[in-house]
């Protein structure tokens, strides 16, 4: 049987971790961008393509990456278990009306 209020207690509870899991995975892509232009000025390089390669190829920017990776993982990991109980509450929504609906025929 679904339990609608679980579910709702799940989103309440889930949406402020949610929330911070998203705005990680953001500062992360935004900070990629600044660690690639500080790799790049770090660069003995001198032509663009060159310091861009090395921003890339750098140990700190491929450790960034894993956290990106990571970070989402969890967003998305968080955003599906709300979206499932979301249904779980669309479901229990349905099978009410239902047995609404067969109560009324019945009479």
């Amino acid at each position: 049987m679904i339990e609608p209020y679980k579910a709702i207690e799940f989103i309440i509870a889930n949406a402020p971790i949610f929330a911070q899991a998203k705005s990680e995975r953001v500062y992360i892509e935004e900070f990629r961008k600044s660690l690639k232009a500080l790799l790049m000025q770090r660069s003995s390089e001198s032509s663009i393509g060159a310091q861009e390669r090395d921003a890339y190829a750098h140990q700190e920017y491929r450790t960034l990456l894993e956290g990106l990776r990571a970070a989402v993982e969890k967003e998305e990991t968080l955003r599906w278990q709300l979206v499932a109980a979301q249904a779980r509450i669309d479901v229990y929504r349905t099978q009410a009306a239902n047995a609404r609906q067969e109560v009324r025929v019945t009479l």
